[in-house]
């Protein structure tokens, strides 16, 4: 499992219309097997720094390494979640799930049994045959959390995964990937405008200024493990929930200052 470093990057977008800073000067050591979230105000380039990690789009300057090796393309290593499932139409559950090792020319039978092991563990048993439009949305979610770990990647990617959910939905869901990640330990980063959320999930939490995205502040999330949903109640939580909430705001005065400014 690699030490991930971000080391002086920025990103720019240029079309013929216009020149966007997407990121500038971020710094950043992610380690092994750490769970990271990354929260901020919208469009200040966490989407953008999380492909850039994924290698799905390179940086305008600095650099991104993996125990010291430059990064410039997807990794074998990497598994990526998006923000909607993607579950290909005509597939079952069990052969969404199964897409990745057939692309990369993984052993079937070992990839079967521990696509039905992921099946078990995120509660779709019973589902395995079924298409992905008599899945629910949230069911839906987890058969691409399922898919995104079949090859067995050290890093895990998730883009707001769990968005376009009702509350509920995210709460179960959020509760199920803690649960995956104290089984089998990898490095996790998770971006999310949900401030509860990314304390509830990390270990550190990323908090990000108004674009051009910057590192306005990192949290070290000192709560007990395994988490349940009765740790926002504590005092501490409320502690972090505070100083990342006010990480944000000011990063979005500031952002609105230069923006009247200009």
């Amino acid at each position: 499992m690699p030490t991930i470093e971000v080391k002086d990057l920025s990103k720019t977008f240029r079309s013929r219309e216009r020149t966007t800073a997407a990121l500038i000067d971020v710094n950043l050591v992610i380690e092994q097997n750490e769970f990271i979230t990354l929260v901020g105000p919208s469009g200040c380039g966490k989407s953008t720094l999380l492909k850039i990690i994924g290698g799905l789009i390179r940086p305008t300057q600095g650099s991104l390494t993996y125990d010291g090796h430059a990064v410039d393309r997807p990794q074998r290593s990497v598994g990526i979640v998006f923000q909607e499932p993607a579950l290909l139409p005509w597939r079952s559950v069990l052969d969404n799930i199964l897409l990745p090792a057939e692309i990369l020319g993984l052993g079937m039978d070992e990839s079967r049994k521990y696509a039905l092991e992921l099946i078990e563990l995120t509660g779709l048993t019973g589902f395995e045959a079924h298409d992905p439009h008599e899945l629910s949305g949230g069911m839906q979610q987890r058969v691409a959390i399922c898919r995104s770990l079949i090859s067995k990647p050290a890093v895990l990617l998730m883009d707001e995964p769990f968005a376009a959910l009702d509350a509920m939905t995210r709460e179960d869901l959020g509760l199920e990937l803690l649960r995956i990640w104290d089984q089998d330990k990898k490095t996790v980063i998770f971006v999310t405008h949900s401030v509860p959320e990314a304390i509830l999930l990390a270990d550190r939490v990323v908090a990000m200024s108004a674009r051009p995205g910057r590192i306005a502040k990192i949290i070290d999330i000192n709560l007990p493990r395994p988490r349940t949903l009765d740790v926002e109640f504590v005092d501490g939580f409320r502690d972090y929930s505070v100083q990342v909430r006010s990480v944000i705001d000011q990063g979005q005065k500031r952002g609105t200052a230069k923006a009247a400014v200009s």
